[in-house]
């Protein structure tokens, strides 16, 4: 795996932080992901692998995106991914295909877009390597590519389109890996569980502050 991280501090009106991960599987020197007759050059493992990492998104992304913070990031109009799709051009993707030249067998990979530098980095690589594995043991499929910013979509396109989006909020995503079977495995019960704790009282700690724009936006109309 190779992580590309962008680093912000938090700002009002400017985009968020990303850790985007590059992911590719080899075995004997050779990219298991690669398939030069593929339009997108992938294999059928990579798509399976990209079809793990859907599946398991939502709950990906307690352990990816563990702070309050990090769902002010994921938000549609920031260059952030908020839904659960993926394609080459398609900045509001999930997970993106780097273009390469046809037979660059080493340069195939996924691009997963939605981790941020608040992460785990040992956790969120192991979570990430496990939802692709259980794509991979279930032979799951990806939806099709899309290549149009889906920001603009209408909600029925995108249920049309099976394109569903991140959790919202840490706590919506907590809720999601408490009940992800194949993450808790893999990362462990006890690991799991406190992080979860964790997060429950970050959550419950936030949602209790009166913060400058609640003051600013009701002060002078209540």
């Amino acid at each position: 795996m190779i992580m590309q991280v962008t680093f912000t501090l938090p700002q009002v009106g400017v985009n968020g932080s990303g850790m985007h991960v590059h992911q590719s599987l080899w075995k004997d020197g050779k990219n298991l992901f690669y398939d030069g007759s593929d339009p997108y050059w992938l294999s059928l493992l990579a798509k399976q692998f990209m079809a793990g990492i859907m599946a398991h998104a939502p709950a990906l992304a307690a352990i990816t995106n563990p702070c309050v913070n990090s769902y002010k990031r994921l938000v549609p109009g920031y260059e952030a991914p908020v839904y659960i799709c993926w394609g080459r051009v398609n900045r509001s993707a999930l997970i993106r295909i780097p273009r390469n030249l046809a037979g660059k067998e080493k340069g195939t990979r996924i691009e997963c877009r939605f981790p941020d530098p608040s992460a785990n980095p040992y956790l969120a690589f192991a979570a990430m390597l496990a939802a692709g594995l259980d794509g991979i043991e279930r032979k799951l499929e990806p939806p099709k590519p899309v290549e149009e910013r889906v920001y603009g979509y209408e909600e029925e396109k995108r249920r049309n389109l099976g394109i569903g989006t991140l959790p919202t909020s840490l706590e919506n995503a907590s809720a999601c890996l408490a009940e992800d079977k194949i993450l808790t495995d893999a990362l462990g019960k006890d690991i799991v569980e406190k992080l979860l704790t964790i997060q429950k009282k970050d959550w419950d700690g936030y949602k209790t502050q009166v913060t400058p724009w609640e003051m600013a936006r009701y002060f002078g109309v209540l």
